[in-house]
């Protein structure tokens, strides 16, 4: 049974390299837009399989161009409720993962250098377990320098900045809620941490791109675990070695129409775009992506937009 697992993903991968998707320039669709931001759109076959796909092009050099992210305060709102109370951004699309139960951001929120949202610390190794699995949430962020970044992170109400890794935590302990040293030493074979200043950035997870290459680090992140091979609508936010910010949102759950990707199946997307590091952000009904407050995939949930705490924006400026 492992063997014909292994050879099913193998397939895919043939699959989905051997058919590489098509993309077709839509900017009249979404325009105005500003210098050097383009909008793709591709109905390629995903695997055999219908779908439907946009993203969006951001050079991170572009002046005109400010990224932040904003979060509810404790309530959830659609992406259109932030694009029509955040004078309308360029780009809305959802990002953190979050609890239905009380509206928290599951992962991190940074917004003009300050830290808006943090991290779940950790995750239990089995229900009756008294063992924590000390998880490092990835996230991307962009630099006062407009630098982009994909990482490893914890983040503590304690603490000014987020920490960062270059590789995931592996590590194990008994608290709940571990401090930064808790992490250090439940992972002594990875370099201690460093501070990550970012100006804006939003995690989720997992990484599904990493130098390059299509790696998805849904185990070491305890996400999505047994997952692998699901299709689901997608979010995802990627990076080019040449300075371009990707966001992507892939259609699903409509039948016949786009029946979503897997993990594995984003991270070829992105790297055919170009991009060197990506994740995965919150997906299936919270996949949502607007440009200049027009709407791309059809969002999964038969309510239309979910309401969600935080989103990642893209406003403009005039120079």
């Amino acid at each position: 049974m492992k063997q014909l697992m292994v050879l099913a993903v193998l397939l895919s991968t043939t699959l989905f390299a051997n058919a590489q998707l098509t993309w077709q320039n839509v900017d009249s669709a979404f325009g105005p837009l500003p210098k050097g931001v383009h909008v793709y759109r591709t109905n390629t076959a995903l695997a055999g399989k219908p779908n439907i796909a946009y993203y969006i092009e951001l050079p991170l050099k572009n002046k005109q161009l400010s990224f932040d992210a904003l979060t509810g305060n404790g309530k959830r709102f659609t992406p259109t409720q932030y694009f029509e109370q955040h004078a309308s951004p360029l780009v809305v699309t959802n990002c953190t993962f979050f609890s239905f139960a009380n509206n928290a951001n599951l992962n991190m929120v940074v917004s003009h250098g300050q830290l808006k949202a943090y991290n779940t610390p950790s995750v239990k190794q089995g229900k009756d377990s008294t063992r924590f699995f000390y998880v490092t949430r990835s996230a991307i962020g962009i630099s006062k320098k407009r630098k982009a970044d994909v990482a490893w992170t914890y983040t503590d109400t304690a603490l000014q900045y987020a920490y960062v890794w270059s590789k995931p935590s592996t590590g194990t302990g008994s608290h709940a809620d571990p401090d930064l040293q808790d992490l250090i030493s439940a992972n002594p074979s990875l370099p201690k941490p460093v501070k990550w200043k970012m100006q804006t950035a939003v995690g989720g997870g997992p990484v599904v791109l990493e130098a390059g290459e299509v790696k998805v680090y849904n185990k070491e992140e305890r996400m999505f675990v047994t997952g692998l091979q699901d299709k689901h609508p997608r979010t995802a936010m990627g990076y080019t070695a040449d300075g371009k910010l990707i966001v992507l949102a892939v259609e699903g759950r409509n039948p016949g129409i786009a029946e979503g990707a897997t993990l594995e199946q984003l991270g070829q997307m992105l790297k055919q775009m170009g991009c060197i590091e990506g994740l995965n952000l919150d997906g299936g009904g919270s996949s949502c992506l607007l440009i200049n407050g027009k709407p791309t995939i059809k969002p999964s949930d038969k309510e239309g937009q979910r309401p969600v705490p935080a989103v990642f924006v893209v406003t403009t400026t005039s120079l």
